[in-house]
């Protein structure tokens, strides 16, 4: 935001440099970021004055030369070359003088040298109107008024205006900052903090009136939730024209393009008071103006000429025949000024911000009046804007009010209450600042005090400030004006160790995040943000579960995921897309969910697995990813925290085409598996991804800050293998339970290292190559005991399963 000091100053008299302003303001919370010098005419014609021709004669080797002898204020005159073939003797002319820096209509500067033309020495330059930047004729020479003298800057004689230019880094909650008298408003609160008595001037409107009531319009507002105010009036008898010098240069040097005397009104206004205007061609309204929400579907064109589609939250300014603007957005093509223009309907209004926001985003405008609107200007000011620039229409266009101020205002906005206490201040700012100093600055603020007890203000908070609703919110106030910089701190260093547990979440996420990473795994965080239609992909997942968002960017990211699976799949399908197809990504994440009782959140660790298992080379053959290398890895991760006493249950999510979950205490703890290929299409995956998604909350619920070990064995283990022949229809599974309730005390571990299926064995058989790990943790074993452990595991698979020895 760029406020003009020179502007900014007719809003308080002060005599501070622009160096203490900006510093002050940046106090404020208004950062500066860099103050710019403008110049009405560039360089500020430093180094022309102005000149009397004494003599002009013939250039002796030019046809079209001539050589003057120019007074220029010096104690002799100056000889120059001019080919301008209006120059001549007894004029006062406008001469750049030798070093000199002008500049031509590119912006690209030149220096004015002393040199010879055809011979003859020339020492500076009689200027025509585009070389100095006052104008585009280059018909000849600037010939100046009579009674000049000579020497007099050329500056002084064309006015030029200088002025100094803040560029403010405005943050998006300081909507009441957004123009010069909100600048003007809270640099008075700083200066009186800092004991600089001034005073807030603002324009008068007083002279405002109506001159005759010959043109009427009617306002008719269908929706006041969407425009809470509006106020209309009409001007006629106006000339359209090019602005006086004085609007030009406003609008300037805060970097506006001058169009004309209306709409540079309009403008002018917008950025003084920060209440945006739009002025309709009267002549172009058919019947009243109707404020309301049209059609789905229904075609505008735009200011810039460009068709737009109309949703049907779009609020619009309307006649009885259509759409003649975007509310606070846009103008429209038809309605709006020209040069032909002799009557006005101005407008001036508050309209809803969300609305507001939302059409702008729908339909990719950004202008200064949706930016204001959309971040709520004050609803007091409506009026006495219309009024102010009425004034300054009358002034720089002529004109008659034409008419009553037309105004709509159902509701009135309501001012904030707030109960400020005194301890809390403290306790926020660590530091007590005097009770009547709260009250002085609260009042600078026009922030105002209601009731006054020991322990703290019953406070009433003007509309305009939207981002000061809180107790909170006004202890910052108090401490911005106050100054940063003059609370005090102790020059004593204090340090606090805090004593977390082991378990605390962060912690058990960084050894988990080591783990995976050391295993190949890259660690990826996606926008929580998405889009609702990812709902619709799985059963389990509800679309009235779905936690919209009231005013969201795009409909891409309208609502808060359900899942971690679907953001993965962007990323995995990012990847593929670019060659990079062989991936490990694991996250941290939350859902959101929408219930009847409510809204809930839950951690997940996701992990997605998916391509080649390791990259192609000479000394290993390439082997995919499969379910059994994810399931290793989810139970390195339930090893690595200590979760035990696990039961697997079938997967209960229909993402999975094939998949398991794991239980803990009939709680579903993991759900893991080959995700669907309809899924896998929707975002263009080929190859299969392999997912596990765990509920990290019943994770952190399970675990404790106890440290549990085993010692190691001193006595060795045994290993004894067996050839099983078994039934097709027999799983690893049941061996490994029948095992282990056969011998639950010596026996260790049970691995299946070879699976064998083909014609040399009987029809519907499998063989099964197991070990068994064999120890006493008090003794070493004999041979004879771990035969008779052998004996009796070999007898009850042949009773419970069937099997027999290969």
């Amino acid at each position: 935001m760029k406020i003009s000091y020179n502007w900014l100053k007719q809003f308080i008299k002060t005599d501070w440099t622009s160096e203490q302003t900006s510093e002050l303001l940046t106090d404020l919370g208004l950062e500066v970021e860099v103050v710019e010098k403008y110049e009405s005419i560039k360089g500020g014609l430093a180094g022309v004055v102005v000149g009397h021709v004494l003599t002009c004669e013939k250039h002796p080797d030019a046809d079209r030369l001539k050589v003057t002898t120019v007074n220029i204020g010096l104690e002799a005159p100056v000889q120059i070359v001019c080919g301008a073939a209006n120059v001549a003797a007894g004029q006062k002319v406008p001469v750049a003088t030798i070093g000199t820096v002008l500049y031509d209509k590119d912006g690209a500067e030149f220096t004015i040298k002393k040199g010879k033309i055809r011979g003859q020495e020339s020492h500076g330059m009689i200027c025509a109107e585009d070389e100095l930047g006052l104008g585009t004729s280059h018909d000849g020479i600037m010939v100046l008024a009579e009674d000049l003298v000579p020497g007099t800057p050329a500056s002084e004689v064309f006015q030029i205006a200088n002025d100094e230019v803040f560029e403010i880094g405005l943050t998006p909650n300081r909507a009441d900052a957004m123009s010069h008298f909100g600048t003007a408003r809270d640099l008075r609160a700083g200066m009186l903090q800092r004991g600089v008595n001034v005073e807030l001037i603002t324009p008068s409107v007083s002279n405002f009136r109506v001159d005759m009531r010959t043109l009427k319009i009617d306002v008719n507002v269908e929706d006041n939730h969407l425009a809470p105010r509006y106020c209309g009036v009409t001007i006629s008898g106006i000339s359209v024209h090019e602005s006086p010098s004085w609007l030009q240069d406003r609008l300037k040097a805060i970097g506006l393009t001058p169009k004309n005397n209306i709409v540079d009104v309009t403008n002018y206004v917008l950025h003084e008071l920060g209440q945006p205007l739009h002025a309709f061609d009267a002549a172009k309204i058919n019947g009243k103006i109707i404020v309301k929400t049209v059609a789905e579907g229904t075609k505008f064109v735009t200011l810039d000429d460009v068709e737009r589609t109309l949703h049907k939250e779009d609020l619009m300014i309307c006649d009885e025949k259509g759409p003649l603007c975007i509310a606070g957005v846009f103008g429209g093509k038809k309605s709006g000024v020209t040069e032909g223009t002799t009557s006005i309907f101005l407008e001036s209004a508050y309209f809803d911000p969300v609305s507001i926001r939302k059409t702008a985003k729908r339909h990719q405008l950004s202008t200064d009046a949706s930016f204001r609107f959309e971040r709520g200007i004050d609803p007091t000011i409506t009026e006495y804007a219309l009024k102010r620039a009425a004034l300054l229409i009358q002034e720089v266009a002529g004109g008659k009010i034409t008419s009553d101020v037309v105004e709509v205002y159902p509701k009135k906005v309501e001012d904030f209450s707030v109960l400020l206490n005194f301890s809390h201040v403290s306790k926020i700012i660590g530091q007590e600042i005097p009770k009547d100093t709260i009250k002085k600055i609260l009042v600078s603020l026009d922030i105002k005090v209601n009731s006054v007890s020991d322990t703290g203000l019953g406070l009433t908070i003007p509309a305009y400030r939207v981002d000061v609703q809180r107790e909170i919110d006004v202890i910052e106030e108090i401490l911005r004006v106050y100054g940063y910089n003059n609370i005090n701190f102790s020059k004593k260093f204090n340090a606090t160790v805090a004593n977390s547990p082991r378990t605390e979440d962060y912690k058990v996420q960084n050894v988990i995040a080591s783990q995976l990473n050391s295993q190949g795994f890259h660690e990826m965080m996606a926008n929580s943000l998405t889009t609702a239609a990812y709902a619709k992909l799985s059963a389990s997942l509800k679309e009235e579960h779905n936690v919209s968002m009231l005013n969201p960017l795009s409909s891409d990211l309208a609502t808060l995921r359900q899942s971690l699976l679907f953001s993965g799949l962007e990323a995995v399908s990012y990847n593929i897309n670019r060659k990079n197809s062989d991936l490990k990504l694991f996250e941290f994440g939350k859902t959101y969910h929408k219930y009847l009782n409510g809204y809930e959140e839950h951690k997940h660790l996701s992990l997605l697995v998916s391509g080649n298992r390791n990259k192609e080379s000479w000394t290993s053959p390439q082997k995919t990813t499969d379910f059994f290398l994810l399931k290793g890895y989810v139970k390195a991760i339930l090893s690595r925290l200590g979760i035990e006493k696990i039961s697997n249950a079938p997967v209960q999510s229909d993402i999975y085409s094939e998949g398991t979950a794991i239980t803990y205490n009939n709680d579903i703890l993991v759900e893991m598996g080959v995700i669907k290929k309809p899924i896998l299409k929707h975002f263009g995956i080929k190859q299969d991804v392999y997912y596990a998604d765990f509920n990290w909350d019943l994770v952190l619920k399970i675990i404790t800050g106890k440290i549990k070990y085993t010692e190691i064995p001193k006595y060795p283990e045994v290993r004894r293998d067996l050839a099983l022949l078994i039934d097709e229809s027999t799983t690893y599974e049941s061996i490994f339970n029948l095992a282990k309730q056969t011998e639950k005390t010596l026996l260790k571990d049970v691995n299946l290292f070879d699976v064998y299926q083909g014609d040399k064995l009987p029809k519907g058989k499998k063989s099964y190559a197991l070990s068994f790990t064999i120890q006493d943790n008090t003794k070493t074993l004999t041979d004879a005991q771990i035969d008779k452990i052998m004996s009796k595991l070999q007898q009850t698979f042949e009773t419970e399963l069937g099997a027999s020895l290969r």
